[in-house]
């Protein structure tokens, strides 16, 4: 019987090798109807920040697919590569994260890709940190990785090419990124790696050091960088066009409801499971059916509805109530101090407690150090503030 992949290729940029490439024998599609066992599916994420944004779910969401087809997830977070930075699409060196704001972080992570991933079934997922296995490496083994490849083919990597072009610094720890991913590969034991369309080149030397080390050589399966709510560049936190996982069902759905006609279809594609035949047909019912359906897949049906009466009635921003923090006295100013002046607790005392307790996010990120201070209001500009499920103000200046 034929199996039905169509759950592999939904929204899948590309799959490789192909049989006809790299004298590869078989197809992804052939491991998968042949394995005797479940395949092991990689993905990696570096917590170089705090948050996630829809963007980043994309690889979560197919290593989700892999789940519900019996597959293992492997889910590996960087906490030693984050220290680096993966350089890929960096016009300059990234800065080197501590290892209390990598622990932070990744918490922070696991907690907003739960309701994606299945984290109950057993045999279904293995979280890993991969400073496991990259903080024992020693010299020798560090030089056999090196010794795997050249400068050139280093430098072929796109990111470097550029730089080394425009005469940009290129410091020789981040060669060593593109290795130490590789390396998971190894370590996990990888049958199929996932990634964006910028990962080919890293997730093909996890390929070649599988080969090395005698392994049988992972799948890349890449999926599309995702276009942010501006309808124009990608979606990042720096350039205001994402969003995050962990916001609010009002703030997301406020954000959704607007998403440009023209990307409509690739974000239901990649960012839902629905039939993309059945869609509504007018623009505006499918901005408003999106983002009810993923405000939904986040925070579930009732607080979907809400969200949706709330854009109803309030118009665009009104659903958020608003706080001026031209009130403030003075900045610099702590965060516990701020959610007594906004009246989300009682005192400032409650909001320190409230933040030791994790019930404080702001813009959907948690904070749990109760000395979080900002220095100016811009700090906070449009960033809600929200205290347990139902309190939350949007910070205006």
């Amino acid at each position: 019987m034929t199996q039905n992949f169509s759950w592999l290729h939904r929204g899948v940029a590309d799959i490789f090798p192909q049989p006809d490439d790299d004298s590869e024998a078989e197809s992804l599609e052939t491991r998968l109807a042949n394995a005797n066992r479940p395949l092991r599916v990689k993905l990696g994420i570096d917590p170089t920040g705090a948050d996630i944004h829809l963007g980043h779910s994309i690889p979560v969401r197919k290593l989700r697919a892999f789940q519900d087809a019996g597959h293992t997830a492997v889910l590996i977070i960087g906490d030693f590569t984050a220290r680096i930075g993966d350089p890929t699409g960096k016009s300059d060196v990234r800065r080197q994260l501590t290892e209390a704001d990598v622990a932070q972080n990744a918490q922070t992570y696991l907690d907003q890709v739960r309701p994606i991933l299945d984290f109950d079934t057993p045999g279904r997922l293995e979280v890993r940190y991969n400073s496991e296995w990259l903080s024992r490496l020693d010299l020798g083994k560090t030089l056999e990785l090196l010794s795997t490849m050249t400068v050139g083919q280093m430098l072929a990597k796109e990111g470097f090419a550029e730089r080394y072009k425009k005469e940009n610094p290129i410091f020789l720890h981040e060669f060593l990124y593109p290795l130490m991913q590789g390396f998971d590969s190894v370590a996990v034991e990888a049958d199929v790696e996932l990634g964006g369309t910028d990962q080919k080149f890293n997730i093909a030397v996890g390929r070649d050091l599988q080969r090395h080390f005698n392994l049988k050589p992972q799948f890349g399966l890449l999926l599309p960088i995702l276009i942010g709510t501006d309808g124009v560049q990608k979606m990042s936190k720096s350039l205001s066009n994402y969003v995050g996982l962990g916001e609010h069902p009002s703030q997301k759905y406020q954000k959704l409801q607007g998403v440009p006609d023209n990307l409509l279809s690739q974000y239901f594609e990649l960012l839902t499971d629905l039939p993309l035949d059945s869609l509504p047909e007018k623009p505006r019912d499918r901005q408003e059916f999106l983002a009810w359906e993923i405000v939904r897949q986040y925070h579930g049906e009732q607080a979907a509805n809400e969200a949706k009466e709330a854009a109803k009635s309030g118009g665009k921003e009104g659903a958020v109530p608003e706080f001026s923090l031209a009130v403030v006295p003075q900045f610099p100013a702590k965060l516990a101090y701020l959610l007594g002046a906004t009246g989300l607790c009682k005192s400032t005392g409650e909001g320190k407690r409230k933040i030791q307790e994790g019930g404080v996010r702001l813009d959907g990120v948690k904070i749990t150090d109760a000395d979080t201070t900002f220095s100016e209001p811009s700090d906070l500009h449009s960033k809600v503030l929200q205290v347990g499920k139902n309190k939350f103000v949007r910070l205006i200046d």
